[in-house]
């Protein structure tokens, strides 16, 4: 599995740690092995950008993903098929606020974005409520099997985004 985590942002993050977090969930969901995927961290000025762009919202956010071949979640005997999931951006600076808002750590809050917009690549989505309780479940789940206290964190982004 190909993921690689570029940071762009001037903060300091442990970009292995995106990294691990990342093939934890890929395998988790049964990402084909020769999968590809790409997180970049980047500061608030081009996120605002992307933001705008894309979601025609203005300021930045703290996440946003960009699919590319639209996988999805393999199956207990079977994994996905291979391809590019695409690219997952995150914003540093708007996550340490989150996490002081949240009252966790900056590290969980990134490892949160970073398994939602993983997420998001994989078709999952929150607009709808069985689609919310869906995501969020899996979120929760997910990060609770990577570290307990992340598992805050989302539950606390739960809160935030409804």
């Amino acid at each position: 599995m190909s993921i690689d985590v570029a940071n762009e942002s001037g903060v300091p993050v442990d970009e292995s740690a995106l990294s691990e977090l990342a093939r934890y969930v890929l395998d988790a969901l049964r990402i084909h092995p020769l999968a590809e995927l790409s997180v970049v961290l980047v500061d608030e000025e081009p996120m605002a950008e992307l933001h705008m762009r894309w979601m025609d919202l203005p300021g930045p956010t703290d996440v946003m993903s960009f699919p590319m071949d639209e996988l999805r979640p393999g199956g207990p005997d079977r994994p996905s098929e291979p391809g590019t999931l695409g690219d997952v951006i995150i914003c540093p600076q708007v996550a340490a606020r989150q996490a002081e808002q949240g009252g966790h750590g900056v590290q969980d809050e990134l490892d949160l974005l970073c398994t939602h917009g993983i997420l998001h690549l994989l078709g999952y989505d929150h607009a709808e409520p069985e689609e919310r309780t869906e995501m969020f479940g899996l979120q929760t789940e997910l990060l609770m099997g990577w570290r307990p206290s992340a598992a805050a964190a989302s539950r606390t982004a739960e809160t935030r985004e409804g």
